[in-house]
């Protein structure tokens, strides 16, 4: 079993199936040595679109939880991508969208969910990254999140 299966599996994770884009685009892209993903929504591991409007109809934990679905899907779509996670050598961005309400500013710690997600299965040097959270007035199928993340990956 590979490192980042293995901590995988000592978090009580399996990545479900790559989900399905939901409009006229890649799903990812390589290039080079990168691969982008394209964003993620915050989806359960049946696919179900985890939703609401954090700072409103949902709190900061719930966004925090959401994020680390996508975080979760993001692999899973790298998974997908490159056949075996051992290919990452590194994270190199997330990017991520709040659905928020108009007052809620706490969009970098509800990102955090991902970032943290990401340290626990790819370790702290892998995963160190740059990013960026904002705040949104809606998502698709009202997700409370979207992240997407480019790697490097050995061919």
């Amino acid at each position: 079993m590979s490192e980042i299966e293995a901590s995988l599996a000592r978090l009580g994770i399996e990545l479900p199936p790559a989900p399905p884009a939901l409009g006229n685009f890649a799903p990812y892209l390589a290039d080079g040595s990168l691969l982008y993903i394209s964003g993620q929504i915050s989806a359960d591991l049946q696919g179900k679109p985890i939703t609401g409007k954090v700072g409103s109809e949902q709190s900061l934990e719930h966004g925090y939880e959401a994020a680390r679905y996508c975080a979760i899907n993001l692999l899973a779509r790298a998974k997908a991508a490159l056949g075996d996670l051992e290919r990452i050598e590194r994270l190199i961005k997330l990017g991520a969208f709040v659905n928020a309400a108009p007052d809620f500013a706490q969009h970098p710690k509800v990102v955090n969910g991902a970032s943290d997600l990401m340290t626990e299965v790819l370790g702290r040097e892998k995963a160190n990254h740059v990013r960026f959270a904002v705040g949104s007035s809606s998502l698709p199928s009202n997700a409370s999140v979207e992240v997407e993340a480019v790697f490097r990956f050995r061919e």
